[in-house]
């Protein structure tokens, strides 16, 4: 049996991720909370993880301890900025106990400053879909960047634009009070905005900062190569999900498969990319899809999935999403700002973490300046309108008693970071079942 262990650059990060919403608990004052309340998803966040009752002491301390020495969390903007003319110290404080906490354990944070959750007042002036939302994003960006700087100087300005524009204004899963095509150029085209204006409102209050934002890629095939429209669909599809900020931010023209704005403000507007990689999609045409633009997403029936089939395992689509990433930003770091799939029972997990992490050493050993990898998540949490149905954490969570549980990843990946590396014992211990496809004889 082959022996050997696949290592990463001294100084790469190892983290997990997390979302406020997601983890704090009783996120009142925010669109989502409304949107639970109005009966849009399965089950209510309600007290999540508790961490704004202070029980993210106790997971920072298993993320320590499982040798992470970094971790991506993001803050409330409805808890910073209650209303639009009031500014709550408390809640900073809070934020700023939560960066000290990381630093006085050896982890190095890195804050999103939106992920997915507006306020409610800006929610009912129709936020994003506004021109002055970028002023106003501008503004909070200022207050909490400024309140937080001595801790932190890795930002991520705006978590996955295009699903927060499409998965609203286009699938109607996501809180909307209007839906459209049209709608979703705008909101990503003022979103583009909002995160040009943060990056430079970070870099004049903190020089040495670190800015980027997290894009949720899609790798995405032809069902038939040799059929034009299974092709055109793929291109279409994969265009409108993945392209806008990705072209803003090279070019200064947001482009999209329903026109082209103009945003010249946010050319050049990142000092790394982050990328949100989970699957593969294959595309096809179907005539009676008009809401997807006439193509069907899909995952083979030979797939490898995850509990619900909400995740194929497809290894091969995060060096593939790297490759893309290189050539589209040859000069700029890397980090995978998201990376896991859902699995209660821990069966698929450790294989899955296992082959995107050997895919992630394959992008670094052609020189792909990969700098870091976040698992989501650090612990079960409530997946917008999925609810408490889909379980993606490293530890699980009892919702009902807060109680956390162990799973076996929970070691794995540990070794992982401790190790800066993945050896052919690790797998064979966690996930033999991939053993030769990862340590071929």
């Amino acid at each position: 049996m082959p022996q050997a262990t696949y290592h990463f650059p001294r100084g790469f990060l190892w983290g997990t991720a997390t979302s406020s919403h997601q983890v704090e608990g009783n996120n009142t004052n925010n669109q989502w909370w409304k949107w639970e309340q109005d009966g849009h998803t399965d089950g209510t966040s309600g007290l999540a993880c508790d961490w704004w009752g202070g029980r993210w002491r106790e997971d920072f301390d298993r993320a320590a301890e499982g040798g992470q020495n970094a971790h991506r969390f993001s803050v409330e903007w409805s808890r910073i900025q209650p209303t639009p003319d009031t500014w709550d110290e408390d809640a900073l404080e809070r934020y700023r106990s939560m960066l000290r906490g990381l630093r006085e354990r050896g982890i190095t944070p890195m804050v999103t400053l939106h992920h997915f959750t507006d306020p409610l007042w800006f929610y009912e002036m129709d936020g994003w879909e506004h021109d002055e939302a970028a002023v106003m994003f501008e503004k909070f960006v200022r207050k909490t960047v400024d309140a937080l700087k001595e801790y932190c100087s890795f930002w991520c300005t705006i978590n996955e634009p295009n699903v927060y524009a499409l998965s609203g204004y286009v699938a109607g899963v996501f809180p909307t009070k209007r839906r459209g095509l049209n709608i979703a150029l705008r909101v990503q085209a003022n979103m583009l905005r909002g995160h040009a204006a943060a990056y430079r409102a970070i870099h004049e209050i903190q020089k040495d900062a670190r800015v980027g934002y997290a894009l949720h890629y899609r790798p995405m095939v032809a069902h038939n190569s040799w059929s034009p429209l299974d092709r055109l669909m793929r291109n279409i599809q994969y265009n409108g999900i993945n392209m806008a900020f990705p072209s803003a931010i090279s070019t200064g023209v947001m482009k999209s498969p329903m026109g082209n704005v103009r945003i010249p403000e946010a050319k050049g507007t990142q000092d790394y990319l982050g990328v949100n990689y989970y699957s593969v999609d294959t595309i096809k045409f179907d005539i009676t899809n008009p809401k997807e633009l006439f193509g069907k997403r899909y995952y083979p029936d030979d797939s490898d999935f995850s509990a619900t089939k909400f995740i194929a395992n497809i290894p091969q689509g995060i060096f593939d999403s790297i490759k893309w990433a290189v050539r589209t930003y040859p000069d700029l770091p890397i980090y995978i700002t998201e990376n896991g799939v859902e699995d209660a029972e821990d069966k698929m997990r450790p294989r899955y973490i296992a082959q995107h992490i050997h895919q992630v050493w394959r992008a670094v050993n052609f020189n792909f300046p990969v700098k870091g990898y976040f698992y989501w998540s650090l612990v079960d949490n409530f997946e917008w309108e999925r609810g408490w149905t889909q379980r993606f954490g490293l530890w699980g969570l009892d919702v009902e008693t807060q109680k956390r549980i162990k799973r076996p990843s929970v070691d794995l990946y540990a070794e992982i970071c401790k190790e800066n590396g993945l050896s052919s014992e690790m797998v064979q211990k966690y996930c033999p079942e991939v053993f030769e496809k990862l340590f071929p004889v």
